[in-house]
């Protein structure tokens, strides 16, 4: 399997509900409803974005977290979670766009953007479609292969791809099972995964797979500002090819988690992204 559809098949979750303790709100764009929460205050917001077939409730620790420093958005991309289905469109151009208009209908300044795995891509969108209000740009278990696919990579996304549409529930648990889980994650977090892996949409999550950027390094560069990224030390960062496209970035490693370090070491992630913060300058 290539390097992106990897990375990208790091996710596969439906709703989970921890019982946010906030109302869920939308805001529409182009037809299609956005569901999302927001708490706290403050001048800077952070505004979180899930992966592949994951949803809002997983960043619930860190809105508990740092909503008292923070205004804080967590969002259902859509065709995920609570927000809407009703289009055809699931490119990470498309969804920056999404998050472009949740940050305009909310009137959001100063935002940090997070993403996880696919949601690294489509944070990065946003940033270009809306410079203005981002002030930084964070990346959860991301970028850690950002070199141009060769053509053996496209061949095995493809072949990739046609199995997904084929058996979409064995495909999936398979890659988990495989690649996704560290030895440490916990058992009732592989349970939870799997079980939300069999109820994704499996229609939306394997166009999702099929418009996959193959080009991460044109639009970092286009961004031109520091990359952060919070990533797991289970599988290596390429930092050479981050340097050789001349990104400004800084990494900051959780050791002894799988793919999902916001939910397998909470604790440990949230001083993390503190940290990252205050290098951020946004304390």
């Amino acid at each position: 399997m290539s390097k992106s559809i990897y990375l990208l098949m790091m996710g596969c979750i439906t709703p989970f509900l921890f019982g946010c303790g906030h109302p869920q709100k939308s805001v529409n764009n182009q037809g299609v409803n956005i569901s999302y929460t927001d708490t706290g205050k403050g001048d800077t917001t952070l505004l979180f974005v899930h992966g592949w077939c994951l949803n809002k409730s997983y960043w619930t620790n860190q809105e508990a977290f740092f909503k008292n420093r923070y205004r804080v958005v967590a969002v259902d991309l859509p065709g995920f979670g609570e927000s809407g289905k009703n289009r055809t469109d699931w490119t990470p151009e498309a969804f920056g766009g999404d998050i472009d208009s949740v940050m305009s209908q909310l009137n959001l300044k100063n935002v940090v953007l997070i993403g996880h795995s696919m949601g690294g891509d489509i944070v990065l969108q946003a940033a270009l479609h809306a410079p203005e209000r981002v002030v930084g740009l964070v990346g959860v278990d991301n970028f850690k292969h950002v070199s141009i696919e060769t053509a053996q990579e496209k061949s095995e996304d493809a072949m990739a791809i046609t199995e997904m549409k084929r058996q979409f529930t064995n495909a999936a648990f398979q890659l988990f099972e495989q690649t996704l889980f560290y030895e440490t994650t916990a058992d009732s977090i592989r349970k939870r995964i799997l079980t939300d892996v069999a109820n994704a949409d499996s229609v939306v999550a394997t166009a999702c797979l099929a418009n996959l950027a193959s080009d991460e390094l044109g639009p970092l560069a286009s961004y031109g500002r520091k990359l952060y990224l919070i990533n797991s030390d289970y599988t290596p960062t390429d930092t050479a090819s981050l340097k050789a496209g001349h990104i400004h970035y800084a990494i900051y490693y959780i050791h002894g988690t799988g793919h999902f370090p916001m939910i397998e070491k909470p604790d440990v992630f949230n001083r993390t992204l503190e940290a990252l913060m205050e290098d951020l300058g946004r304390r």
